[in-house]
């Protein structure tokens, strides 16, 4: 497997989820892991199919948000990708190497149980509720992360969530000075700017 520290996210992309991507994205830096997901390669010649194959196969860890899954648009249709993504990751842990078994993930939906209307057969997997709240996600993802680093160092969800809205205050200022738009942003540049911000020194201690 690649990098030990490497965190696959399967979520949502679209702008109405922005917010939560960021959050996800955000925890998962300060926590001292490295984001992985479809978005971070743009290359018309590569399947995209066998790139997220590719991706989980070198991911340790895993982030899955099912809460997206309702009928939308038109034809009025259900989202199957976020089910799909979650499936190859277990199904990497279930038949692969040993290193592939050693894969660990976290599940979240809007609601604890309201998988089970359309996602039955993982139940009896641990699936955490954020009911919809920023705040939510990032204290159950930051716990969840600090207990597969084992590193004191890392801070509570309350205090990441502290610095993410500090994050969120700063992110229009960043950006104008990097000449770009918030609805533009790539993942490349949302991770760029992330990594960068917590590394600078004046945000240490924060």
């Amino acid at each position: 497997m690649g990098g030990e520290r490497d965190v696959f996210v399967n979520c949502p992309f679209d702008p109405d989820f922005k917010p939560f991507f960021h959050a996800i994205a955000f925890t998962i830096v300060r926590s001292g892991f490295r984001v992985r997901c479809a978005l971070e390669t743009d290359d018309a010649s590569e399947n995209r199919f066998a790139k997220i194959c590719a991706i989980i196969k070198n991911c340790h860890f895993g982030v899955h948000d099912i809460s997206r899954t309702e009928v939308r648009g038109n034809p009025r249709l259900p989202r199957f990708n976020m089910p799909l993504e979650l499936g190859i990751f277990l199904g990497a842990k279930h038949y692969g190497n040993a290193e592939q078994k050693a894969k660990k993930c976290i599940i979240f939906d809007r609601e604890r149980y309201r998988y089970q209307k359309f996602i039955s057969d993982i139940a009896g997997q641990d699936i955490h509720s954020h009911c919809g709240k920023e705040s939510t996600l990032i204290g159950q993802l930051a716990a969840w992360l600090r207990a597969q680093s084992a590193d004191p160092v890392i801070p509570g969800g309350e205090a990441i969530a502290r610095e993410f809205r500090s994050f969120k205050e700063h992110l229009p200022e960043i950006a104008r000075a990097r000449r770009l738009g918030i609805r533009e942003m790539t993942f490349g540049d949302i991770n760029g700017i992330i990594v960068a911000y917590v590394a600078a020194p004046a945000n240490a201690g924060r």
